[in-house]
């Protein structure tokens, strides 16, 4: 490492849906690419159903799929010199991926910023999420403020199918898009806990 250079870093940031997550991992790559750095853009199960990285306020760029079997340091050292990897979406990777993430840190220089969910519609955390927690060298909450229908803070991620709130299925189900039978709605913590999505709504089931 050049003298006076610092060390790399592993940077995890959380919130619900709606903070604004993929909407900062764009801004934070057009800012280290404007300043001559050469990064890497990732994603998994990405809401416009493509390799991409997209936000609900209209932005996107083409990006690389976190695939399963994705050897996240084979793949970073096929480039050649990287300096930085966006991984959007974070919370959907394995958890030897979030290894591999940390491992590009420390032994090869590369700063990691990672964004994604914390917890599953259960209000259950993501394994990869968790480990993000436990590695990550900074954890930011992001500070875009999401609203419960009921005017308090939107705390956790709800899965609505059929008009009703559901606690049980796979931990990773795609919703919000055109044909999708699922959707999700951000909550706070009480109506979360009671189900209930709004006036004329049923309770969870």
């Amino acid at each position: 490492m050049p003298s006076g250079a610092r060390d790399a870093v592993l940077k995890f940031y959380f919130g619900p849906m709606d903070c604004g997550k993929s909407t900062l991992a764009l801004q934070m790559n057009y800012n280290h690419a404007r300043q001559g750095r050469r990064g890497l853009v990732l994603t998994k199960h990405d809401r416009s159903g493509g390799p991409r990285v997209t936000s609900r306020i209209g932005l996107g760029r083409d990006a690389i799929e976190v695939e399963d079997s994705l050897d996240l340091v084979r793949l970073v050292t096929s480039y050649g010199q990287v300096d930085y990897l966006i991984c959007d979406e974070a919370c959907f990777y394995r958890v030897e991926q979030i290894e591999q993430l940390a491992d590009l840190v420390d032994e090869h220089g590369v700063d990691v910023y990672a964004f994604g969910l914390a917890s599953d519609f259960r209000s259950v955390m993501f394994p990869a999420a968790q480990r993000l927690f436990e590695l990550a060298d900074e954890v930011c909450r992001l500070q875009v403020e999401v609203l419960c229908w009921c005017g308090r803070p939107g705390q956790l991620n709800a899965r609505v199918v059929g008009g009703v709130l559901v606690r049980t299925g796979e931990q990773v189900v795609i919703g919000d898009t055109g044909d999708a039978p699922v959707r999700y709605q951000v909550l706070c913590r009480r109506h979360h806990r009671s189900g209930e999505l709004g006036e004329g709504t049923p309770a969870a089931r």
